[in-house]
């Protein structure tokens, strides 16, 4: 049944759950192929960096899917914005599964990642229609569904691409978001937009946000480039894995996703403790966690143990990072939230496409070593930002 969401009076329970669940597997369209790219790069007779831009592609998608449809949300209804993306995935993600060469699975991938960002529509739903108390609450549930989506995205891409051929997934993903645009058509109430004017003047006003706004330029910078970090590990994973001593197939990479799931249903609980830790001292957690990861990485890169260390650390330090800069940054205007959310997210996503670029490319000239220096690297950058920005009082900021 369909409610009427009025500002700050809360969102019903089981609307948050399906929002959060449908977070998941529409994000998940931009992770199928990280497991799969040894897979993509052989069966097209393709360069290991080649099969990386695919990855890559695909976060640029994002990044301008962010910038360009996402203020929509304030200037239409939401709901009519998320049934017409969630259709065109359908036929983007039939064209990956169909396609007879890497150039159409690149064109194709970029239009996946530019409508896979519906995810950031309904943050900011959880945002402006939660109680003030329960803010950090929901907005950390939605980020628990968006991360589990992402990471168990890997799990079953890498077990259908072992047993099923790459191209598997990308057909069930489709079905799915048949799935998707039907549930959203019954379940999700009409939003009145917040912005009036032209597109043009909405776009312009982005502009005015990141110059009135100086938390908003840290935040997202500071989360976009432990972003790169993270997808650093995850871009380049897969041709870690498939190389001695471990030898393991897809389904092997897949399931080492499962290891960081439980790091992102930490992410509700780690959403309780923005307003009494502060921004600041939870991106030094978030970084010291980062760094210890990567060591972990390196130092037990020829075990099990040391991978699956690394791969919870970093999740969990990823989501310190993340759901702190993300959550405060709401309550600067909450009126122009999905403005916000759009000038955080598309820096997120450049500082991701980043991470995968350099950690493709350091792969291809010092392999594992080079991966592990671009993620350290973008970890010392994004502490860097953090010890040096002002204390513009991020740390009491009122999730009102």
């Amino acid at each position: 049944m369909k409610q009427e969401l009025k500002e700050n009076t809360g969102l019903p329970s089981s609307l948050l759950w399906i929002l959060a669940i449908i977070a998941g597997i529409s994000v998940a369209n931009l992770y199928y192929n990280q497991p799969l790219l040894n897979l993509i790069s052989h069966d097209l007779k393709v360069s290991e960096f080649s099969a990386n831009l695919i990855a890559m592609t695909t976060q640029i998608g994002y990044a301008l899917g962010l910038l360009f449809i996402i203020p929509l949300g304030d200037l239409y209804k939401r709901k009519t914005i998320i049934l017409i993306n969630f259709s065109i995935l359908v036929v983007s993600l039939l064209t990956i599964a169909t396609a007879p060469n890497i150039y159409i699975i690149l064109l194709a991938s970029l239009l996946t990642g530019i409508c896979s960002v519906m995810p950031q529509i309904f943050v900011p739903i959880a945002a402006q229609f939660s109680t003030p108390e329960t803010k950090g609450k929901n907005v950390g549930m939605i980020i628990s569904g968006l991360l589990t989506g992402i990471l168990a995205s890997r799990v079953v891409s890498g077990i259908a691409g072992e047993y099923m051929g790459w191209r598997f997934i990308f057909y069930v993903a489709a079905v799915l978001m048949v799935v998707c645009v039907i549930i959203i058509m019954r379940i999700l109430p009409d939003i009145p937009s917040n912005f009036r004017g032209k597109y043009s003047d909405l776009m312009k006003s982005l502009l005015s946000l990141v110059t009135d706004y100086p938390q908003l330029r840290i935040s997202s910078l500071r989360a976009s480039i432990a972003f790169g970090s993270f997808l650093a590990l995850w871009s380049s994973l897969a041709f870690k894995m498939e190389q001695a001593p471990f030898f393991a197939g897809n389904n092997v990479i897949g399931l080492l996703g499962l290891c960081g799931i439980m790091g992102a249903l930490t992410a509700s609980f780690i959403g309780r403790y923005v307003h009494i830790l502060g921004v600041k001292r939870l991106n030094y957690i978030g970084c010291s966690l980062l760094f210890i990861a990567w060591l972990s990485l390196y130092i037990g890169q020829n075990s099990y143990a040391g991978i699956i260390s690394g791969i919870l650390l970093i999740d969990i330090g990823m989501q310190c990072i993340q759901l702190s800069n993300q959550t405060t940054i709401f309550a600067l205007n909450p009126k122009a939230s999905n403005r916000i959310n759009t000038i955080f997210m598309t820096t997120y996503f450049a500082g991701g496409s980043l991470g995968t670029f350099l950690a493709g490319t350091f792969w291809h000239w010092f392999g594992w070593s080079g991966v592990v220096g671009t993620g350290i690297a973008l970890t010392a950058c994004s502490l860097v930002i953090n010890i040096r920005a002002k204390k513009i009082n991020q740390e009491s900021i009122s999730l009102k």
